[in-house]
């Protein structure tokens, strides 16, 4: 399709979701841990043009895309507005889409733990899990929680040890992992209400 990124088959993709509303170096530390434990071969940026359970409406695309070109600068980091193209606002409708359109790619879906422990509210959370591989990162004080979620618990057989992280990409879902290891501790709410992002 028009200006969807090329991938060939057999390529590891990360799928990295958000509003991205700023994008923030904690982005960046996740999708550069991403690339190299779980193996893969490329990370898309998939910049939402809102997120269905806030509010608040985002910056404005264009801002926040030149933004998040300008924090992350990777050789295998592309930042998208697939949403936008595909009219999606759901991650399940996302990654369904996607998977028709690249058949034949190894997609995972990135998420911090703080997703991870609240995903039981998306839409259409067990097809997320029961249909591509999950890869979550975890700030040190969210691990357990994240760990003890209602999702973890309900997918508990499906997880992946973290010595074993690099074959996520293969596994038939419901599969996913979760990794262990210092994260950068900050968020986008932070900055928001810093001040310093003003919309």
């Amino acid at each position: 399709m028009l200006g969807f990124p090329k991938a060939i088959d057999g390529m590891r993709v990360g799928l990295l979701g958000g509003s991205f509303d700023p994008p923030h170096a904690g982005h960046v530390h996740i999708t550069r841990q991403a690339l190299r434990r779980f193996g893969l071969d490329r990370v898309w940026w998939l910049v939402s043009p809102g997120n269905p359970l806030k509010t608040d409406g985002p910056a404005p695309m264009a801002r926040r895309m030149a933004a998040c070109r300008e924090i992350m600068q990777h050789p295998k980091v592309e930042v998208t507005d697939i949403e936008v193209q595909l009219e999606t606002r759901f991650t399940a409708d996302t990654i369904e889409r996607l998977q028709g359109v690249y058949p034949s790619v190894n997609f995972v879906w990135l998420m911090g733990a703080d997703n991870l422990a609240n995903v039981h509210k998306w839409e259409r959370w067990e097809w997320i899990f029961e249909n591509v591989p999950i890869g979550v990162t975890s700030r040190p004080e969210e691990h357990l929680k994240a760990a003890g979620s209602k999702a973890a618990m309900k997918y508990r057989a499906a997880r992946l040890s973290v010595s074993n992280a690099k074959l996520l990409p293969f596994q038939k879902p419901p599969a996913w992992c979760l990794l262990d290891g210092p994260v950068v501790d900050i968020s986008s709410t932070e900055i928001r209400e810093s001040g310093d992002w003003a919309k």
